[in-house]
Parts: structure tokens; sequence; C-alpha cells
């Protein structure tokens, strides 16, 4: 079956993450913006967060993520989830962790990223046809950064975009459904970064970006800039309103984001005027689509 334009059917958005807190740091205010008008929206999240760190210092004498990261990260999820309106499943994979080292050591046997790629893809390909959504996002060939399980996000959303449709693939996981478009999330745009440090400095504000724009225009020895990005951003989503439901989601991963640090570095306020988009790169349509975009369901209305 192929995702349908008729009024009858709702329009429904599915948003591929590889951890817990990742819905809530990519694309976060444009899911709320959606939700609050009736779209349904729902974030597949592909491992279960248990080998993150504890990155704010406040919650670091706490049991329970000490004892169980998973669970205390569940928990995390559902508040998160409940703040930006959207439902969440959990795909149930385990979480690689970030190798460190030279050289690297070996991803741990099991984890989501060691998985062969149609064992990881069934269950998104079994979620896609039973939530039928007309657009999917996710992240970029280089998993917006290059963690194992953000690449292997990747992977599984593109193989889910283009198996879900064809009933000889993935059987037993449900009747065929086809998404008309596919989106690569662009939060990392440096673009984005780079209209935010200068809204700091125009206010005398001290900006925690500047090091990172350092290394993005760095040239190398024979005075080369670093290559463009991999994809550039075909759709912007204006959703300003919901930054502040974007930050709270966020504060809901305590575990995962310091209160104090880099994310709110910049006020919603401030960021409603230097740049009150989420950025996105159109990969795939199956629908005339008709660039520069602002819907991510323009051509599905």
């Amino acid at each position: 079956m192929t995702a349908s334009t008729s009024p009858s059917m709702p329009l429904r958005l599915l948003a591929v993450h590889a951890h817990p807190d990742d819905e809530s740091s990519k694309g976060a205010a444009t899911m709320a913006m959606y939700a609050a008008a009736g779209v349904e929206v729902m974030v597949a999240t592909c491992t279960d967060g248990s080998r993150g760190d504890i990155q704010n210092p406040a919650v670091e004498g706490e049991p329970h993520p000490k004892r169980d990261m998973a669970g205390a990260r569940r928990l995390e999820m559902k508040k998160a989830a409940d703040v930006l309106g959207v439902g969440q499943r959990w795909l149930g994979f385990v979480d690689s962790g970030l190798p460190e080292g030279d050289p690297l050591p070996p991803l741990p046997a099991g984890s989501f990223a060691m998985q062969p790629l149609e064992r990881a893809t069934a269950p998104l390909v079994r979620l896609v046809r039973d939530f039928r959504p007309q657009v999917i996002v996710s992240y970029d060939e280089n998993g917006g950064y290059p963690h194992p399980d953000h690449i292997m996000a990747h992977k599984v959303a593109v193989e889910a975009f283009e198996a879900a449709g064809d009933p000889q693939r993935y059987p037993g996981t449900g009747e065929a459904w086809e998404p008309s478009k596919l989106y690569y999330d662009r939060a990392f745009n440096p673009d984005r970064f780079r209209a935010l440090h200068f809204a700091l400095e125009e206010a005398g504000l001290q900006s925690p970006y500047a090091e990172r724009l350092a290394a993005w225009l760095e040239t190398d020895a024979e005075g080369h800039t670093p290559p463009l990005a991999m994809h550039q951003t075909t759709t912007q989503v204006d959703c300003g309103d919901y930054f502040e439901a974007r930050d709270d989601a966020l504060r809901a991963h305590r575990t995962q984001v310091d209160p104090l640090g880099f994310f709110f570095a910049v006020s919603p306020e401030m960021q409603q005027r230097a740049w009150p988009w989420e950025d996105y790169t159109l990969i795939h349509s199956r629908v005339p689509a008709e660039l520069p975009e602002r819907d991510l369901f323009a051509g599905l209305r």
C-alpha cells in the first residue's frame, strides 16, 4: 500500500533516533509543532541507552541510573515524549556505547551497531507498516555525528523506507506500506550555529560556539577549507514557538543533559529571532516536490 493523500487519512510522521534523548536534541520543536497541529507523530528509539554516561553533575550521586541506566532512561523518555505530545516505540536493541582509545576497542557483541542490517531493520519495518507514516526523518550517512548507533540508525531508516512498501521483503512484519518522503535532520547545520553565535556576540554574551565554528572554517596546510556538508538544507520548518517545549523535553533527560550546558546557551526568545527554524534535507520523495520547502508534508496535504 502506498501513502495516501486522502482527507480521511491522517498525516503521520515517524522520526528514527538512536538513543533516548536524541529525539529531544534533533527535530523536537518540529515534532511538537506538528503534534499540536493534529499530525500523528511517532518516535522510534533504536536502543535502550544503557551505555550512556551521566552527563549532568546534579545526577552523579543518584542510585537509580548507576544501578539501572536503561531503566532510568526509559522513565526520562516517557517524560520527554509527554512534553512533546508524541508517541514512542522502543525497537529493542542494546546501546553500543561510544568507543574511545587508539586503537578503538571493538563494539560490544550483540549491540545495535553489530547487528546484521536486516535483523536491525525488521522491527522498524514492522513499525512503519503498523503506524503508516507518510514522512520518515532520520540522520545522514555520518549519523549526524559518527556514533556507531547513529550510523546504524541511518542505515535502518533508509532500508525501512525502501523496503516497507515491498510485500516480498520482511515477511511476517505486517501489510506493506510505502512512505512518501525521507528526510535527513540537519541539527548540526553550521549556518544555524553561526547565526546563534553572532546573536550572542551582538547581545554582549559569551558564545560557546566559537570553537566549533573555528574548526569548521579552519583551512588545512595548503589553504583548503573543509568540504561542504554532505547534504544542503532543502526544507526549513518554522517552529520557534515550540523551542521551549524542546528545551523542556531535553531537560527531561536528566542523566544525559546538563541544564546549565551547551544546549541552553541561547534563550528560546533569542533563537526565535536569530534562527526560528529546524533544518532538513529532502532525500527521496515519491510525490512531486518543489524546493525549497517549509513543510515536511509539502505535496501530501
